[in-house]
């Protein structure tokens, strides 16, 4: 049975390939060569089994280990030439050490051409039948006479693939204002979008220099933790609100979710600080309840289960009653129409008809209350 494997590349680039020698698997961390576009590439397993089925079902499309919609038209999945020897690491190694001064070639013939791009990484294909040229730029660039004069130059494919900042911080890697490795470099996998509204919930300052990494976006970090503040939140007051405590009327001025305080206000006694145990007390103390978003919801849902059982009871309690009051036929649909809107009309049109007649009688015949 063939292995799925996860083989990631240089910068954050993988792709997933079939190990067809089950007697023989690979090991996470393990040099292989695997087929290319065009020729061979050199990579390093970082999952394998059920892990990189997974990970290529949820990330990858169109690909028969994916577990694509249509399996007739989905590309095959390319397999995995074989375990990288010394000789193929030496290879890999040249490469590696050459694509710096493939760069610079690059950066010059940009400036020749007067191009309006920043040129982030370049990358070897390890059999060097394509050279990728990743960059950057705020517009579209025409590179077409580029690459023809790049191609003349390196004698070999040319790719160039314009990638956003944040990849090319992935790329390139860097130290973060924490002192540690950019997160996107060395751990993580995917980049997850970011917002302003993130860095709001948490109360951090919203000046862009300062919750904004080395690629110039807002911080990868902002979102580990925003759960956490969401849920925690919940168990306070609103900020602003007015609440009746055992001082009268207070103002909530800000919460401290670390420590379970409250920050209040009052006019006549002034501000105070009080955990957030004490409060609620206070507040039940007076016969009434510290509205948050937590009680609110869990209000919410006792009302929502209790709707959804009390017209079944209500039915089945209607029904009862009126079997024990009128007889078992009462609970029937026909024995309401004598009260409904049909019973109530047909009253109407025999008193209209009635009163037309000589004798005011209500037996009216078919010609409209004559005599017979």
């Amino acid at each position: 049975m063939s292995q799925t494997v996860e083989v990631r590349f240089k910068g954050t680039r993988k792709a997933y390939f079939l190990w067809s020698e089950a007697d023989t698997p690979l090991r996470v961390g393990d040099a292989v060569l695997v087929e290319a576009e065009r020729g061979r590439d050199f990579g390093r397993i970082t999952a394998v089994g059920d892990v990189a089925a997974k990970k290529c079902a949820g990330s990858c499309t169109g690909c028969a280990v994916g577990g694509a919609s249509e399996p007739a038209e989905a590309e095959p999945p390319k397999p995995v030439v074989r375990r990288a020897t010394r000789e193929d690491l030496r290879v890999h190694d040249e490469n590696r050490r050459s694509e710096d001064d493939a760069r610079r070639k690059v950066l010059e013939r940009v400036r020749t051409h007067d191009l309006v791009m920043k040129v982030s990484d370049t990358e070897w294909q390890w059999d060097r039948n394509k050279l990728t040229i990743y960059f950057t730029a705020e517009k579209r660039v025409d590179f077409r006479a580029l690459v023809r004069d790049l191609a003349s130059l390196f004698r070999t494919r040319i790719e160039l693939r314009q990638i956003g900042v944040r990849d090319e911080a992935a790329r390139l890697s860097g130290v973060g204002r924490c002192g540690r490795e950019y997160c996107c470099s060395s751990w993580l996998t995917e980049l997850s979008p970011v917002n302003l509204g993130l860095a709001k919930d948490q109360h951090l300052s919203l000046n862009p220099s300062q919750i904004s990494g080395g690629c110039g976006r807002l911080l990868c970090c902002l979102k580990y933790e925003h759960e956490f503040y969401v849920t925690a939140r919940r168990r306070f007051p609103k900020e602003g609100k007015t609440l009746t405590t055992a001082r009268g009327a207070e103002r909530v001025i800000a919460v401290d979710i670390f420590r379970e305080r409250v920050f209040l206000r009052s006019e006549e006694h002034g501000p105070r600080i009080i955990p957030l145990v004490q409060l609620r007390e206070e507040v039940e103390a007076l016969g009434e309840v510290l509205v948050t978003a937590e009680s609110r919801s869990r209000v919410a849902s006792a009302e929502a289960a209790r709707a959804q059982a009390l017209p079944a009871d209500e039915d089945a309690g209607g029904a009862a009653l009126l079997q024990d009051e009128c007889g078992a036929d009462a609970a029937t649909p026909a024995a309401g129409p004598a009260t409904g809107p049909t019973g109530r009309g047909r009253r109407r049109r025999r008193r209209h008809r009635g009163g037309g007649g000589p004798s005011g009688g209500s037996t009216a015949g078919p010609g409209g209350g004559g005599p017979g």
